[in-house]
């Protein structure tokens, strides 16, 4: 049986030379990265080789890089972090409204001890407006948070505009990388960003494992209390193999992001002129300013439930968005922002193809879905041809 993975959006294998990079840290290696004997000094020694592998790659200082457990602690360490820093000049957040829900939610908690959060609008393609941006800061505001491409439809924000934006208004800029580090340029002077989210596991590293960028001098608390690691920014020992595997992750993903981010928007291309042949079709997203590898369509006459159960009797795995919110019955908030109607978001299945993703897969992929949706929709009514 054929056998596609298609989901790489929510997450992708680990590299083996990722993994051969990490096994010696878990039983030959072992030593606390904080301990002063050799055992210690050889796991620091390894730390700080993955904070410079990773740093080089978005043009940061090594020291700006703080380890975490992922891009949704990374999310909550820049939104608490800037906010408690930074309270006394202000108790206002801007963000967006089709932001993930690490950062939606510790937004919504803010606002829960008395904070202002002003969510922007999107365009039909989920763009956001840099002049909104700037119609939003105000005098008391401390934070603008817009992530570099939304996870779910694959559209990749105008952050360099609004970076420059919050810096001519002395604001700090945070914004979420985790689905375009390594795969697109990410850098951070370039998108004149103090904070930036990073994780391992989209990028063929290890789960459980991420990053905040900080820039030096940016005014940002710390939100894990312990002791003084990762230069008295984070508590908690060090998880050395996680972080050995990241760097080596990030280091691989660097190098060939030259060659993978086009092979990965070829095949994308593919699949969207197949996808859009068929009748009620709607493609979700920027048709350019979008991931390499993110293919998002809703489908008219069908769910998402059944067109993924079916996938996956096909060998195709799937999603129908953000794997943070698979098992929940609420449309998408991000089709809901973009302006898809209920009866059409319904039918909506997102393709993230990836490193190890073929032409085979492609041509695949191109016979199953469109059959797939066919037979769903069975002897139902026909299905108007509009696309958007």
């Amino acid at each position: 049986m054929t056998r596609v993975y298609a989901d790489h959006g929510a997450t992708t294998g680990t590299d083996p030379r990722v993994l051969d990079a990490m096994l010696p840290f878990f039983s030959e290696k072992y030593g606390n990265a904080s301990s002063v004997h050799q055992w210690g000094q050889e796991a620091r020694a390894a730390v700080d080789v993955a904070r410079e592998q990773i740093a080089a790659g978005i043009d940061a200082k090594p020291a700006e890089i703080v380890f975490t457990s992922g891009a949704t602690e990374s999310d909550n360490f820049a939104i608490f972090g800037a906010a408690y820093a930074n309270e006394a000049n202000g108790r206002h957040v801007v963000t967006s409204s089709i932001e993930h829900h690490a950062l939606l939610e510790s937004c919504r908690f803010l606002e829960s001890r008395g904070w202002e959060v002003t969510y922007l609008p999107v365009d039909s393609h989920g763009v956001v407006d840099p002049d909104d941006v700037r119609r939003s800061i105000r005098k008391d505001t401390v934070l603008v948070s817009i992530m570099h491409a939304n996870n779910e439809i694959g559209t990749i924000e105008r952050i360099t505009e609004i970076g420059r934006i919050a810096k001519e208004q002395g604001v700090l800029m945070h914004t979420d990388a985790a689905q375009t580090l390594g795969i697109v340029p990410v850098h951070v002077d370039d998108l004149s960003v103090d904070l930036l989210s990073m994780s391992a596991h989209k990028r063929y590293g290890p789960k459980g494992v991420g990053a905040l960028y900080i820039r030096k001098g940016a005014n940002v608390s710390r939100v894990q209390h312990g002791g003084s690691h990762e230069r008295n920014r984070r508590g908690g020992t060090e998880n050395v193999p996680a972080i050995v595997g990241f760097g080596k992750a990030m280091q691989i993903a660097f190098a060939s992001m030259g060659e993978e981010g086009p092979r990965l928007a070829r095949m994308r291309d593919a699949l969207v002129d197949v996808f859009s042949r068929i009748d009620g079709a709607h493609l979700n997203g920027h048709p350019s300013r979008r991931l390499p590898g993110n293919v998002n369509f809703s489908f008219e006459g069908v769910d998402s439930e059944s067109i993924l159960m079916a996938l996956d009797f096909q060998g195709v795995a799937a999603s129908s968005g953000s794997a943070c919110t698979s098992g929940s019955l609420e449309p998408s908030h991000v089709l809901a922002a973009i302006g898809r109607p209920p009866h059409i978001a319904a039918g909506t299945i997102r393709l993230s193809l990836g490193r190890w993703n073929t032409l085979e897969d492609v041509a695949y992929l191109s016979r199953v879905v469109p059959e797939v949706i066919t037979s769903l929709r069975g002897a139902s009514r026909p299905v108007s041809p509009a696309r958007g």
